[in-house]
């Protein structure tokens, strides 16, 4: 067990004969006679644990304990005092310290009192900064890119996250949807209670309803004791329901109910619960014309769509698609070769040409397959899945024709490792007429 001791007390003679006994145990030790001494060295050490003395010439201990959690939430404060009030009691306990003592009474519970409060000071601390890393790790500026329309949903996700306003995030397939959802819970006044995700397509509509909100014993077969549904798990955070657009009718309009009161019931009860959870949804639907069909409830399309935003294609944001590889590639050269791996420019041409249906989620793929199967220190295009040179891979934006043909003819290029012979096989195409074209399109040989 680990940390520093600060103790706070006027009388140097007790702050030192306390500092020594629990040196005695291990721990190194700080001493301040001030209030105000005392929050100095808390700010330049790491401290886990306070012992304070409640009368001090600048300021109330017990007040004290206030100022010292606002500065550092994790550590703990055991207060003493020579004149013991239940007052005084009371407020420091509600105040944040960990424990009150009567000075004469300590002797024989200071130093167990010392370990359980360094014990709970350790743990909250290790829980801070997992905290601190999974927000570091979700938060905006990990979003890669710096394309116009990825920026302008930047901004908007960071104007809403300090809100607890129900936003729906709008993309195809791969756009990232949830990473902008992890962001704006992370950047949230929410950030340190819980982000649950549900992905509403993986499940039937019983399914998907239990697992929402919970059911109790004896509800269905099986059902033998009670649980807690995703709302619950979610209390106090946001719950992200992913491919909203899944979700039947029935089940809409108890969620509709969550996002009006905050109140369910779950299956096989008749009580309401309340919670207070932030709702984030994605689709990759067109959810108006379903809801302008029937296919999908409009009182819950008009509440999920209070703020919407919509996430771009990778194929309109190509300027993005370097950088995104960059840093797929040394994430699984990492994980998987071990080695730093570079990228020829011919392939990262390739991809940034590509049409990119699965969007993100698809280079990402990509780029692991051509790290497992690399056999030097740099990728080339031999790797690249079968169907990636199939001409509906051809960007779906760009119509024409030449520059269609000659970003075919490069990628078939690369798939031969240059080989023109096997290239006019592939593309039925007589060889002269494929040297011309190189000529024509001017294409780099590999």
């Amino acid at each position: 067990m680990n940390g520093i001791v600060l103790i706070i007390d006027d009388e140097k003679k007790i702050s030192g004969l306390l500092s020594r006994i629990i040196e005695l145990e291990g721990f190194k030790t700080l001493q301040a006679h001030t209030g105000k001494d005392g929050l100095k060295l808390l700010r330049n050490n790491d401290v886990s644990l306070i012992i304070s003395d409640v009368k001090l010439p600048d300021v109330n201990g017990v007040s004290l304990v206030k100022d010292i959690k606002a500065l550092k939430p994790f550590v703990e404060v055991i207060n003493l005092t020579a004149y013991g009030t239940i007052s005084d009691g009371v407020l420091a306990i509600k105040n944040g310290a960990f424990d009150y003592l009567v000075k004469g009474d300590d002797n024989d519970k200071i130093i167990p009192l010392l370990y359980k409060a360094m014990e709970k000071a350790n743990l909250q601390q290790r829980v801070f900064e997992l905290e601190d890393k999974i927000s570091r790790k979700h938060n905006f500026e990990t979003i890669i890119g710096s394309s116009k329309a990825l920026k302008d949903a930047i901004s908007l996700a960071k104007k809403v996250s300090q809100t607890d306003t129900t936003v729906l995030l709008l993309g195809e397939t791969g756009t990232g949807k949830e990473v902008f959802a992890q962001a704006i819970h992370y950047e949230s006044p929410r950030a340190l209670k819980p982000f649950v995700a549900l992905n509403c397509s993986g499940f039937s509509p019983e399914l998907l309803e239990s697992e929402l909100f919970g059911y109790k014993a004896g509800a269905f077969t099986g059902a033998n004791k009670d649980k807690k549904g995703l709302l619950e798990e979610a209390n106090g955070g946001t719950l992200f329901l992913d491919e909203i657009g899944e979700m039947n009718l029935d089940l809409q309009a108890k969620l509709l109910r969550v996002l009006e009161n905050q109140s369910f019931i779950k299956v096989g009860d008749t009580l309401t619960n309340q919670v207070n959870v932030r709702i984030l949804a994605a689709t990759n639907k067109d959810l108006k014309s379903d809801a302008e069909a029937g296919r999908f409830r409009a009182d819950l399309y008009y509440r999920l769509s209070v703020f919407s935003i919509i996430l771009p294609p990778l194929r309109e944001r190509k300027n993005d698609i370097p950088a995104l590889t960059q840093h797929y590639l040394a994430e699984f050269s990492k994980k998987i070769n071990g080695s730093d791996l570079t990228i020829s420019d011919q392939l990262l041409t390739i991809l940034t040409a590509h049409g990119w249906k699965g969007n993100i989620r698809e280079l990402k793929n990509v780029i692991e397959r051509l790290v497992i199967l690399s056999d030097g220190k740099t990728l080339d295009a031999t790797a690249l899945p079968p169907e990636f040179f199939d001409a509906s891979s051809v960007p779906q934006n760009d119509y024409n024709l030449q520059q269609v043909e000659k970003y075919h003819i490069q990628k078939v290029l690369l798939h031969t490792k240059g080989n023109k012979a096997e290239t006019s096989r592939l593309l039925g195409i007589g060889l002269t007429t494929l040297y011309r074209k190189i000529e024509e399109y001017q294409i780099k040989e590999q």
